[in-house]
């Protein structure tokens, strides 16, 4: 694992990847562009790693040499302090559209399939390191309550019956975007469009996925969902009236 300089204010990746070549081409390039960058081999670096830093965000990969990158994923955000919560950027490969659907199901924000162009994740990983900014700007209200269910803008926390639920980041922001147009009738389109520039893809289920990982957080009973619920054929909906 190893670490290269930069500014106080520059954001901090890791990179979890076992392919020294492609770990120190994306390190050199995300260097270029402000980020301070960490970079782990193996799923141990990359735990030695979270113990010595919070990064902003993380670029893992799926395949790793002594456990795989889902297990990596699960763990993080099965943690018990603030880097639960990190963004997760998994990186898949080309074509394996089931592995990038358990990778958002196990906690990822976003995918990446390989081979990539450098561009490409450095404009994901912005992305990424936005959405926090944006959803405290999308709403003058602090704190969304509907029933038992609290939305905290400014802890960027979800409590139900005051017990937090531990949403990622991207899965926060999809909450906040529904909830703040309670009883409104949001597409697929509409929800990439109101993300601002959120890799999501609607072919690729992706959405479909957050808004189920969503509902077995927040949901009484996540198979007859009450506050989100699915418009057949059109989009989702935010319950206006909960219990």
């Amino acid at each position: 694992m190893q670490s290269r300089p930069s500014s106080p204010t520059s954001s901090q990746i890791l990179l979890i990847d076992d392919d020294q070549r492609l770990l120190g081409m994306v390190s050199d390039y995300l260097t270029l562009n402000g980020f301070v960058v960490s970079l782990a081999g193996t799923a141990q670096q990359a735990e030695s790693a979270l113990r010595a830093v919070r990064p902003d965000a993380i670029v893992l990969d799926l395949m790793l040499p002594d456990t795989d990158g889902l297990a990596v994923c699960r763990g993080i955000r099965a943690r018990s302090d603030d880097r639960a919560s990190v963004p997760i950027l998994m990186l898949t490969a080309k074509g394996d559209a089931m592995d990038r659907v358990i990778g958002l199901e196990m906690g990822a924000d976003d995918y990446l399939p390989k081979p990539f162009e450098p561009r490409e994740l450095l404009a994901r990983l912005r992305a990424l390191l936005r959405r926090p900014a944006l959803a405290d700007q999308a709403s003058g209200s602090r704190l969304l309550s509907f029933g038992r269910l609290e939305v905290d803008m400014n802890a960027r926390e979800v409590r139900i019956d005051g017990q937090r639920r531990s949403l990622t980041s991207h899965q926060f922001d999809l909450l906040v975007l529904l909830a703040e147009r309670p009883g409104r009738v949001m597409t697929r389109d509409q929800i990439m469009n109101l993300m601002r520039g959120t890799p999501i893809e609607a072919f690729d289920r992706s959405i479909d996925v957050h808004i189920a990982r969503i509902r077995a957080l927040i949901e009484d009973d996540p198979r007859d969902p009450r506050r989100i619920q699915t418009v057949r054929g059109t989009g989702y909906v935010f319950a206006r009236t909960q219990q």
